[in-house]
């Protein structure tokens, strides 16, 4: 049986998390036409007749700012100590010669399978020159071109996967799709909605924390505290007369009802806590 970890690295925005979600066949990671939408390592768990591939989405590889970005780029090294195929995702969009910098900095040395993302954004000849330059470099063991968006090419990329992945036991049993708990993605999308409905800089001063989560005979009661940094930003979340918060509530309760196959009463609260991107305890408190 083909077992092992299957972890994605790329620049912000290279479309890590639809690429996921696309192998998966289903929405493990929030997605955001906004970069640094993904700050934990999501694994997502496929298996097959022979086989067991633990895919593992982390963070696009960013010069950390401050403790949260130090704390996503932990998560970028944990993919790299525990990969037994890496696949580098690249916009075929964006300059070739950058992307294949930071992959060489990585120093894999494991099989790497460079991934040609939104194919169909470009044309055939600027394809077929990112095909050929990355196809020369010495970290690449093999080049597919697809469109996660689209969900094409992708079925040739999980067969070049498990040409790589080595034979071995299956980590894990039953048909659970990730290792992370129900409370991590229900955040999760409450996080996603903030990402599509705030503009500027808001999305990236705020976190998400689930603490209540009761499963009840008709429904599931959840509360969740958006956390920001200063009391303007709160002002800006709850919007005029509550309006913003409670259609943010409405489109994330959607989406979570869609995700548990429940119903769900949402309640959501804002908090401040200044400058919690640089306090410890408040980024374990979060889950970071």
């Amino acid at each position: 049986m083909k077992s092992g970890f299957v972890n994605i690295f790329g620049k912000p925005n290279a479309g890590k998390s639809t690429l996921l979600n696309a192998l998966m066949g289903e929405k493990l990671a929030i997605v955001s036409s906004k970069v640094q939408t993904t700050r934990h390592r999501i694994k997502g768990i496929l298996t097959g007749d022979d086989y067991q591939v633990i895919l593992s989405d982390t963070p696009g590889i960013i010069e950390p700012k401050y403790k949260l970005h130090e704390k996503m780029m932990q998560a970028v090294k944990s993919g790299l100590e525990d990969a037994d195929v890496a696949l580098l995702l690249v916009d075929v969009q964006t300059d070739a010669e950058e992307s294949a910098a930071i992959f060489a900095a990585l120093k894999l040395r494991v099989p790497c399978i460079v991934v040609l993302n939104k194919a169909d954004t470009v044309s055939p000849e600027k394809m077929e020159a990112a095909a050929s330059f990355f196809a020369t470099q010495p970290y690449c063991k093999a080049v597919v071109r697809i469109s996660a968006l689209r969900k094409s090419g992708i079925d040739e990329l999980l067969t070049t996967i498990l040409t790589f992945v080595p034979e071995g036991e299956p980590f894990y049993s039953g048909e659970d799709l990730s290792d992370l708990p129900t409370k991590f993605f229900v955040g999760e999308l409450v996080r996603e909605k903030i990402f599509q409905l705030y503009q500027d800089e808001i999305p990236y001063h705020t976190a998400v924390v689930i603490q209540e989560f009761k499963e009840k005979q008709t429904l599931i009661k959840i509360r969740a505290e958006i956390i920001v940094q200063r009391d303007t930003q709160k002002g800006i979340i709850l919007g005029e007369k509550g309006q913003m918060i409670r259609q943010l509530g409405t489109e994330a309760r959607k989406d979570i009802e869609a995700f548990l196959d429940n119903k769900v009463f949402l309640e959501l609260f804002v908090k401040v806590r200044p400058k919690w991107r640089d306090n410890e305890l408040h980024l374990r408190e979060y889950g970071y």
